[in-house]
């Protein structure tokens, strides 16, 4: 026997597919709302944002990668957001100028992304040399800006070139949906990155360890310098190809046994190799800083692949996520990277609505 359903249940399951389509498809300017949306907008608010958000104990602040001039201070201010994500490339003279600004104007300049991609894995020792010159006056910058870390990609292996970095040799990878990952908890070396046969991965898996090594070496030899600056380096994995998965991202964080060697988790950079949700709860303690961006995966690329997209617009489960973020209890900063298509405010808007669970 069928089940029959009244007018209301009806609708509301019919503005809850559609909603969802939407949601999946593309951004409002490109969707045509259906005639049950348009006849019953307070069920379809019902049906996609839940009537009693949780309550959360963790305190988040909100922040965007900037430049900062005195006049960006207050536009951000007055948009709703508390501080900055400075640059490296600014001096410590002028950061110290700025900080004063900030400090004035009650914003927080509380990190400083690094400009360009190190090459801590490159052969060459020149190129190791010179990366290491720039954390160096990164760290510099940090301090004067009165800033607690720095964002550093510490190097990348398969193909592409990242911010200021030279391209890096092409290799044979798995799908992002392939990776399943094994690691000698010793050394952080890779026994497996796919069921079955590895011999097609075997140079990634060999650039892999040694970029695992490499890049090692340096840090600790930065550490020194990040404690006498007080600010921690936040290393970060975006699309460099290396430690994809939480738990060996975890396991290379947590090798350097320091307090000034913490994770920086973009909650878009890994998220066609594992969710953000279950990265957050895997680095736990790891996480120094958080930046927000979305990303939405395309259901009909057989390689798991997707595109950047304006943030809620994307594949990222926001009410879980900032449920895993409570679960770790992470009291930090929520950068907005990148959503430069939207305005201070429109960006400030989706950012409170993620912080309060929606």
């Amino acid at each position: 026997m069928k089940q029959r359903i009244n007018r209301r249940e009806f609708l509301m399951a019919s503005t809850g597919i559609a909603a969802g389509l939407s949601f999946g498809a593309g951004s409002e300017t490109t969707q045509t709302p259906s005639a049950l949306q348009k006849a019953d907008e307070a069920t379809t608010q019902k049906v996609s944002v839940p009537a009693s958000p949780p309550a959360f104990k963790t305190k988040l602040h909100k922040a965007l990668i900037a430049r900062p001039t005195e006049d960006d201070l207050k536009r951000l201010k007055d948009a709703g957001f508390e501080g900055v994500e400075g640059r490296s490339s600014v001096t410590p003279k002028e950061a110290a100028r700025i900080r004063a600004i900030a400090d004035k104007l009650g914003m927080r300049i509380h990190s400083v992304l690094i400009d360009g991609w190190s090459e801590f894995n490159s052969p060459d020792p020149s190129v190791v040399d010179r990366s290491f010159v720039l954390s160096q006056e990164a760290l510099r910058t940090a301090e004067a800006f009165g800033a607690d870390a720095v964002l550093l990609v510490p190097g990348r292996i398969g193909g592409g070139s990242g911010r200021g970095a030279a391209p890096a040799p092409a290799l044979r990878m798995p799908r992002p949906w392939e990776f399943q990952i094994e690691f000698d908890e010793n050394n952080g070396h890779l026994l497996r990155v796919v069921y079955g046969d590895n011999a097609p991965y075997a140079d990634y898996i060999k650039a892999h360890d040694d970029a695992t090594d490499r890049t090692a070496k340096a840090l600790k030899r930065l550490i020194p310098f990040a404690e006498k600056a007080k600010v921690v380096i936040a290393v970060e994995n975006v699309g460099n190809n290396l430690w994809v998965q939480p738990e060996i991202f975890r396991h290379y964080v947590q090798s350097f046994q320091s307090p000034w060697i913490q994770a920086y988790f973009d909650i878009a950079n890994n998220l066609r190799f594992a969710p953000p949700e279950r990265c957050i709860l895997t680095l736990n303690a790891l996480i120094a800083k958080i930046h927000v961006k979305d990303y939405r995966l395309d259901p009909a690329d057989p390689n798991g692949r997707g595109a950047g997209v304006n943030l809620r617009e994307g594949s990222v489960r926001w009410p879980v996520l900032r449920q895993a973020l409570e679960a770790i209890n992470y009291n930090g900063w929520m950068t907005i990277e990148s959503n430069e298509s939207l305005s201070y405010e429109e960006r400030s808007r989706r950012l409170d609505l993620i912080l309060a669970g929606q």
